[in-house]
């Protein structure tokens, strides 16, 4: 395989991540989730088992951490060691004490920054070698949700770093709190899937498969990870309307300086090019390289290779099976916070697409 390591995540356990800020719904959607049939064969981390209710779910306890709901779902409590709590589940699991599941779905806290578990899912080798990261999951207010992104950094982070946005309270809020609040989140995140959730009713499957790998189908999917075209809207034109409205409030600078764009080269890379570029830019712009994630095509190399980061983190490079298709164009997504896409794009092309391959 030579330089990079095969594609394993058909042996490995998906991990959905779902964030939100304070009062926009999580708990509402998580209690309806473990009622969920569809949930038998996922395994459920939660803060605290007094946060959701599990009286009338219950079926059996063990240990006073894992529940068993009558959904089948397994549930249990994240100690303040996401790792150990991963590999205990897991292990759990393997010694049959409880039901076995496939898919594992992890709540965060309502300020907590999810960086930092995305991370250890792309770039942990004691979890990573089981686990993989699926999908990232935003839960947003629809009433209060525009005010929160405009107020709080934490918010703005929990949509930006999102594949899937789920909107909650539509049936309370007014058009007028519901545009605004669109048009912030394609800005911040264009390619991420958006979906209205009503007293917390949506399908599993909803929260699970954004990952490059599709597991239905046991291949990858290029089109639907980078969604390239949700990035051909103008950012500087459509998008820049929904950050531009709110410069006269005096909590916006949170909020308009985060874009998401992909970059484009239609000839083969030179690894060793992109390789130095992008660990410049990781070094010189961590914290504010929110999510990177591409699909190359290599010089000397007959397959593509897949690239994943979340700031200055990044899962060891995979080389694929092979194109899934005919288009073996080199595609970046980045989602940044204060980096001028112009300096970033202007740079890759002089020091990787314009390199000698």
């Amino acid at each position: 395989m030579g330089l990079f390591d095969g594609d394993a995540s058909a042996s490995r356990l998906p991990v959905s991540v779902i964030t939100g800020f304070l009062g926009s719904g999580k708990t509402t959607l998580l209690n309806k989730l473990l009622r969920h049939d569809g949930m038998g064969d996922s395994a459920v981390i939660i803060n605290e088992f007094g946060e959701v209710p599990l009286d009338h779910l219950l079926v059996e306890a063990i240990e006073g951490e894992v529940a068993i709901l009558a959904s089948g779902c397994v549930c249990c409590t994240l100690r303040s060691d996401l790792e150990q709590t991963l590999r205990d589940l897991l292990a759990r699991r393997d010694r049959g004490e409880v039901p076995a599941f496939s898919r594992i779905l992890l709540e965060t806290t309502g300020l907590a920054d999810p960086a930092p578990i995305v991370q250890l899912m792309l770039n942990n080798p004691l979890v990573g070698h089981f686990v993989r990261l699926d999908t990232v999951v935003t839960t947003l207010d629809a009433v209060n949700g525009h005010r929160q992104l405009g107020e709080h950094a934490e918010a703005v982070k929990q949509a930006a770093l999102a594949d899937r946005l789920l909107l909650t309270k539509t049936d309370l809020a007014s058009p007028e709190a519901i545009d605004p609040l669109l048009r912030q989140l394609i800005a911040l995140n264009p390619a991420a899937a958006r979906y209205v959730v009503t007293n917390g009713e949506i399908e599993p499957d909803v929260l699970f498969g954004a990952s490059l790998f599709d597991p239905r189908r046991k291949t990858v999917d290029v089109q639907r990870w980078i969604n390239e075209e949700a990035y051909r809207v103008d950012n500087h034109g459509d998008h820049e309307g929904a950050q531009g409205e709110h410069h006269d409030h005096h909590h916006d600078h949170h909020h308009h300086d985060v874009q998401a764009f992909c970059l484009v080269s239609e000839q083969p890379l030179s690894w060793q090019a992109l390789s130095r570029w992008l660990d410049r830019v990781r070094r010189g712009a961590g914290d504010d390289l929110l999510r990177v994630k591409g699909i190359l095509n290599l010089s000397g190399e007959a397959a593509p290779v897949a690239i994943h980061g979340v700031h200055h983190v990044f899962h060891p490079p995979v080389q694929l099976d092979a194109w899934p298709d005919a288009d073996h164009r080199s595609r970046i997504v980045f989602i940044v916070r204060g980096i001028a896409r112009a300096e970033l794009e202007a740079s890759f092309h002089e020091h990787v697409a314009g390199a000698p391959s």
